[in-house]
């Protein structure tokens, strides 16, 4: 029994990796959420949270690009210490009233996602 064409689609590009769609994804949601922080964050966590997921995303990509395992691994591993930066800075976003515990949760759960995504590319390439 043969599987569809469609389900075994070769990764030739960074976007094609699951980990850069949901974190892409992620990458969207921050932005918006943080649209509504006080100006007096925008230099503060607003900066370090926006900062912190695009990082996520670009050592995914980066990583992508690099041909030894090592150097894919040095990359996925700064990612997956960027996501755990998100998740400390959502919390404390939440703890001092900029997002709701619903824009929080929704938030959260979609780090784990992708937390659990980088762990595994990060065996995968071990």
């Amino acid at each position: 029994m043969g599987k569809k064409n469609n389900e075994f689609r070769k990764i030739t590009r960074f976007t094609d990796l699951v980990v850069w769609q949901e974190g892409h994804k992620l990458v969207l949601i921050i932005y918006k959420a943080t649209n509504d922080f006080p100006g007096c964050e925008e230099y503060g966590l607003k900066s370090q949270l926006r900062r912190a997921i695009v990082s996520f995303t670009s050592n995914i990509a980066e990583g992508f690009a690099k041909r030894s395992s090592k150097e894919k691994n040095q990359f996925y591993n700064t990612a997956h210490t960027s996501l755990i930066e998100v998740q400390n800075q959502l919390l404390i976003a939440k703890d001092v009233g900029y997002l709701s515990q619903s824009e929080f949760m929704k938030i959260a759960d979609q780090t784990v996602v992708c937390h659990k995504l980088i762990i595994g590319l990060i065996r995968a390439k071990r």
